[in-house]
């Protein structure tokens, strides 16, 4: 890109798809503000809406190789809509869940299982969202208890494939969830198959 010249979304996402750390900042400059209006415009709340478009951004950063842009604003502002959505569909179910579970002398134990599957319900959504391969490796060695030999074996890769799609979802849902104690609970799924 010249650099006297202000480079397209076009060329952005090309550089972008490249792992092109400086478009990802160009594009984060260009509409950041933006999305925030946006995202404030839907959900009323100003941390709320911060924590909405950093998740976009993150999303389009771990993503940037397998998306494929005409319309970058246009993408971004979807994302955005879509996420303040998926955040009051998850309060919801919070809700439904502490509905089910609630009892008139609710006990740290009750509390605690409330969470614990409010937490598994916020996994299971970064995990739908992950790469079709890093998804599956995560559900065959966390859901179903195989080893990595065992994974590698039953998709037809190599174990350090199946190790670095493993790697990537764990880094995945540390960045979109950002709890140390979610490992403790992935650690308990994997050591109860």
């Amino acid at each position: 890109m010249n650099r006297y010249e202000t480079p397209s979304d076009a060329d952005l996402m090309l550089s972008l798809r490249e792992g092109d750390s400086c478009a990802f900042t160009e594009i984060y400059h260009r509409y950041w503000k933006q999305l925030l209006a946006v995202a404030y415009l839907h959900c009323k709340d100003k941390t709320m809406a911060e924590e909405i478009v950093q998740e976009v951004f993150i999303s389009l950063w771990n993503r940037r190789s397998e998306l494929y842009i005409d319309n970058i604003n246009a993408y971004l502002a979807t994302a955005v809509k879509l996420s303040v959505f998926k955040q009051y569909a998850r309060q919801k179910r919070r809700d439904e869940i502490k509905e089910q579970v609630a009892a008139p002398d609710i006990t740290t134990f009750d509390e605690e299982q409330i969470y614990t599957r409010f937490l598994q319900q916020q996994i299971n959504g970064v995990v739908e969202v992950l790469p079709e391969k890093c998804r599956l490796v995560f559900k065959l060695s966390r859901e179903e208890g195989l080893t990595i030999p065992e994974v590698a074996r039953s998709m037809g890769i190599a174990e350090k494939t199946a190790e670095a799609h493993l790697t990537k979802a764990l880094k995945v849902l540390k960045l979109r969830l950002n709890r140390p104690y979610i490992w403790v609970i992935l650690l308990l799924k994997a050591l109860m198959h």
